[in-house]
């Protein structure tokens, strides 16, 4: 069994799995949790990615605003550098003008989790 290549074209296809997307959002939801932020779920499995990226949104929006330091801290903490970022934001700029910054680094957030979910479970499953 091979780790599959995530990339922004093949995410929708790899969040289709009720499990993985339940445990991508409960890996979010520990991770941002540990900085006291709330990040709700309604479950319903159809719109999972557009929540997570409404919500996520929001809360990174607030934090750029009101605490950046913060706002590090948990992207440190899922492992995601600034290079990372900035890298995904050139990348937008070429192709799609109507996303901001703040969808991008939703969006790699939600890559970054779905990664470490499906990692956990290759190795599982290996083991």
């Amino acid at each position: 069994m091979n780790l599959p290549e995530i990339t922004h074209q093949n995410i929708a296809q790899l969040l289709n799995k009720e499990a993985i997307i339940h445990e991508t959002i409960s890996q979010i939801q520990k991770d941002f949790g540990m900085y006291s932020i709330e990040i709700s779920f309604d479950g319903n499995i159809e719109t999972a990615y557009e929540q997570l990226m409404n919500k996520l949104g929001a809360e990174i929006t607030n934090l750029l605003a009101k605490d950046k330091n913060k706002l590090q801290s948990i992207l440190y903490r899922i492992d995601l550098s600034e290079m990372i970022i900035k890298n995904a934001i050139r990348l937008s700029l070429g192709t799609d003008t109507t996303t901001n910054s703040t969808q991008i680094i939703a969006h790699e957030i939600i890559v970054r989790e779905l990664k470490k979910v499906l990692t956990r479970n290759y190795f599982k499953n290996i083991g």
